[in-house]
C-alpha cells in the first residue's frame, strides 16, 4: 500500500507509519544533495573540516560523494529539540472533511512535518519536547527520547490533527514567551504557525519571537500558508463570503475588488516578519502546505549541521 493509498484509508491514525514514509521518500528523492546514495545514515554525519583527524573520515561516502564527511556517534549528536504548535482555528484551513496526503490543511501538514522529524530524531536517539498552544497553553512536553515519550508525542499530535472544534482566538505572543520561559537548555526550535492571531500587536510578536532566542537556542519558523488561496488570494470572481476562523467576522465581497489591497497588505507583513527574524538571527522559512514536506526536512539537516 503506497502513502495516499494509507492516508485515504486511515487518515493520520498510524503517524508513526506515515512519518516514516514521508522520511524514505524525501531520502530516495535526494538526487543532487550530497547525501544521495546512503539512505538514512545522512544523519549520522558530519562534513570533515581541514585540520580534524581523518580517523572516522567515511571513505565509501568519499567514494559516491567526492567529498569527505565524518562518521557522528551518540556522543557527538546530542541534540535537544523542541517543537511549538500554534494549534488555533486558523490552522484548521482550508476545511478538510478527510486529511490525505493531498488533501492537508496547515495542522496536518504541520502535525505529520514534526512526526517526520521526530522519527529523524529518534534514529539518533535525541531529545524531543513539544509545546502547543492556542486560547491558552494546552500542552508541554520536555524533552526526552525514551519510546514511551515517542508514542506519547504522536498520540497527542494525532489527535490535534483530528480535532473538530479547534479554539478560535490565540494571542500568539503570550504562548510563545511563556513557552520560551520553560526552555531552560540550548535547544533547536521549531515553530509551525500561520502567524495569524486575534489582536494585531506586531511589536509584542516580534517580541516574543525574541524571548525564544534565550539560552542561545536555534530558532526556525516555518510560516505556514496555502500559497494559492491565502497568499496569492486566486478566488474566481463570483460574490463569496470570507469568514475570519478566529473571530467568526465575515466580509461578502467580490475577490477581484480586494485582491490587490490583500496581497499588499499581507506581502507587508511577511516582508515586516522576515526583517524582524532576520535581526533576531532566527530562520524565517515560508511553507506552501500543498508542497511536499521537503523544505522542512531540509531545513532541518542544514540547522542541524549549524547546531551541532
Amino acid at each position: 500500500m503506497n502513502l495516499k493509498d494509507n492516508l485515504n484509508a486511515q487518515p493520520l491514525l498510524n503517524l508513526e507509519l506515515l512519518a516514516k514514509q514521508v522520511v524514505e521518500g524525501f531520502i530516495s528523492g535526494i538526487h543532487k544533495s550530497p547525501f544521495h546514495g546512503f539512505s538514512a545514515e545522512f544523519a549520522e554525519h558530519k562534513i570533515y573540516n581541514n585540520g580534524e583527524s581523518t580517523k572516522h573520515i567515511d571513505w565509501k561516502l568519499f567514494a559516491k560523494t567526492d567529498k569527505l564527511y565524518t562518521k557522528k556517534y551518540e556522543e557527538d549528536t546530542n541534540l535537544r529539540c523542541h517543537m511549538i504548535l500554534d494549534n488555533s482555528a486558523s490552522m484548521y484551513y482550508p476545511d478538510v472533511k478527510k486529511l490525505d496526503i493531498n488533501n492537508l490543511n496547515k495542522i496536518g501538514f504541520s502535525v505529520l512535518a514534526i512526526a517526520a522529524l521526530m522519527n529523524i530524531l529518534k534514529k539518533q536517539r535525541d531529545t524531543v519536547g513539544l509545546s502547543i498552544y492556542s486560547d491558552a497553553y494546552n500542552f508541554y512536553s520536555s524533552e526526552k527520547s525514551s519510546e514511551r515519550h515517542h508514542q506519547m508525542l504522536l498520540a497527542k499530535l494525532s489527535e490535534v490533527a483530528t480535532d473538530t472544534n479547534p479554539a478560535q482566538k490565540t494571542e500568539t505572543y503570550t504562548y510563545l514567551h511563556q513557552i520560551a520561559e520553560k526552555i531552560h537548555k540550548r535547544s533547536l526550535v521549531f515553530l509551525f504557525t500561520d502567524m495569524f492571531q486575534t489582536v494585531e500587536e506586531d511589536e509584542k510578536l516580534f517580541d516574543a519571537l525574541q524571548h525564544l532566542k534565550y539560552n542561545k537556542h536555534e530558532v526556525v519558523l516555518f510560516h505556514l500558508l496555502d500559497k494559492e488561496k491565502e497568499l496569492n488570494f486566486n478566488f474566481d470572481n463570483a460574490p463569496k463570503r470570507f469568514v475570519d476562523l478566529e473571530t467568526n467576522d465575515y466580509l461578502d465581497v467580490y475577490a477581484d475588488t480586494i485582491q490587490e489591497n490583500y496581497k499588499k497588505e499581507l506581502s507587508s507583513f511577511i516582508s515586516s516578519l522576515k526583517l524582524k527574524c532576520a535581526q533576531y538571527k532566527i530562520k524565517y522559512v515560508l511553507i506552501d502546505i500543498q508542497k511536499n514536506f521537503a523544505k522542512v526536512l531540509n531545513t532541518y539537516m542544514i540547522e542541524r549541521q549549524k547546531f551541532l
